[in-house]
């Protein structure tokens, strides 16, 4: 896609103060030449000033699950990949900071998996989750029958 259809398929995109600051910004350069690049400048300067963007380098350096959800992980760790731009150029470490961040249990079955790119292993991720709160549910179920049939 050239750099034109995607500054406007960006700004078609924009919404709200957005739009209504892209509206006035536009005026300011020449969206003939300007680049996607161009536009992120732009855009993340106006939304993600330097000192935002140095925070958001520093809680994706330390990302870690914890207690978040899969999902919740995953668009934390999307959101903020962003601005640490070694990380996404590089598919291997990608993949290894996902990997480092993930909750031991569910690292260690999707480490088993040996998988080589980032969607599969967030779809291992969500899978591996799932397991274990089965798990927890069966694990529950027998906890329950065994004090049932345990009572007078």
């Amino acid at each position: 896609m050239r750099d034109g259809d995607r500054v406007r398929c960006a700004t078609y995109m924009l919404r709200d103060y957005a739009y209504l600051w892209w509206e006035g910004a536009a005026h300011g350069v020449n969206l003939a030449t300007l680049t996607w690049n161009q536009f992120k400048d732009i855009f993340y300067n106006k939304y993600f000033p330097a000192d935002v963007r140095g925070r958001l380098t520093q809680e994706f350096m330390s990302l870690q699950q914890g207690d978040l959800s899969v999902a919740e992980f995953i668009r934390r760790f999307d959101r903020d990949c962003h601005f640490v731009p070694l990380i996404p150029r590089d598919a291997t470490e990608k993949l290894r900071h996902f990997m480092d961040g993930l909750r031991p249990t569910i690292h260690w079955d999707v480490m088993l998996m040996r998988l080589a790119t980032y969607d599969a292993t967030t779809a291992c991720a969500f899978q591996a989750e799932q397991a274990l709160r089965d798990i927890d549910v069966e694990m529950q179920r027998k906890r329950h029958q065994t004090q049932q049939s345990s009572q007078p």
